[in-house]
């Protein structure tokens, strides 16, 4: 069986073989039989477990890289009033050790009933969508001491 056992963060790699699409809890792993998009069966077996982010890769023992990307999900998008609300929205969210994906002007978070009310009772602005979730990773994230860094788009 192909073994991958190595991540090339975005922007370390070219020329993938194939790819493989994965929601952002697929995506945290260290040893695991998988099967690409295109459905080369593989054992992903890294060292530690890792979030691959969307853009990352793959290297295979044979030289193949496979590109991860990241597969659309049912989040909420929350928005405030102003730069100052949405502060104080994202400290309410990381006061609950919730994951959320922050940009600019809104914060994608995963979807719970509870916590929609919370936020609308704060003021924000939620409304139900369908994307890639690529929530920060925390001081402890590996990703992050390694240069990963948002490429701005829409952050």
């Amino acid at each position: 069986m192909i073994v991958g056992n190595e991540v090339k963060r975005r922007g370390q790699w070219t020329n993938a073989a194939d790819t493989i699409t994965l929601d952002e809890t697929q995506r945290h792993r260290r040893r695991m039989a998988m099967v690409t998009d295109g459905g080369i069966a593989f054992l992903l077996d890294l060292s530690e477990a890792t979030l691959l982010r969307d853009g990352d890769a793959i290297l295979f023992d044979d030289g193949q890289i496979i590109e991860v990307k990241a597969k659309p999900e049912p989040l909420y998008e929350v928005r405030g009033r102003d730069t100052a609300h949405l502060v104080a929205l994202a400290w309410q969210i990381g006061n609950r050790h919730l994951s959320a994906q922050v940009f600019a002007d809104r914060l994608l978070i995963r979807r719970d009933k509870v916590l929609r009310e919370m936020l609308e009772g704060l003021g924000a602005s939620v409304s139900e969508v369908e994307a890639a979730f690529d929530p920060e990773g925390g001081a402890y994230d590996e990703s992050a001491r390694h240069g990963h860094h948002h490429d701005g788009a829409g952050r």
